[in-house]
């Protein structure tokens, strides 16, 4: 698999450009930019928060980055969600490669302008082994409902 199906059918709707960049299996979105060659602060990473009942958020940010949840909570009690607790909503994804999509799979998102201000990006195609290359504009096309404001450290 290259590219999990609901990361297909959303470039296909937003009529994207996009390269996909082969890499060593990863494990994390910083390893991930080291053993793909490519600059950790245009990997964009998924961190998956909720609210305790039932909601989630999916905020995204560089992979050279920390998040900082106390930038987050100025819009409700977010915590981090398990990983465990992600499989039904990532189905098509392997475990821990969450693609930077939120609407895709009906998640609200928010992005670090730190990420916004890079010329492109490399996202999750859902797995461990493949990245999605495109411009900024491009990734910008897919998250069309996005909130940019800051969130990380």
């Amino acid at each position: 698999m290259r590219m999990a199906k609901k990361v297909q059918s959303s470039l296909n709707r937003a009529h994207c450009e996009y390269d996909i960049v082969a890499h060593r299996h990863s494990s994390s979105s910083l390893e991930t930019a080291r053993v793909a060659g490519v600059p950790a602060e245009r990997v964009a990473k998924s961190i998956i928060l909720d609210d305790h009942h039932g909601h989630y958020l999916m905020a995204v940010l560089p992979a050279s980055r920390h998040l900082d949840l106390s930038k987050v909570r100025t819009s409700g009690e977010w915590q981090l969600t398990r990983e465990s607790n992600l499989a039904h909503i990532f189905d098509d994804c392997e475990r821990g490669a969450v693609p930077p999509l939120g609407g895709s799979y009906g998640l609200d998102m928010v992005i670090d302008p730190l990420l916004t201000r890079q010329k492109d990006i490399y996202l999750e195609a859902g797995n461990h082994n493949y990245l999605l290359h495109m411009s900024m504009p491009e990734f910008l096309k897919m998250v069309p409902h996005a909130e940019v404001r800051e969130l990380s450290d």
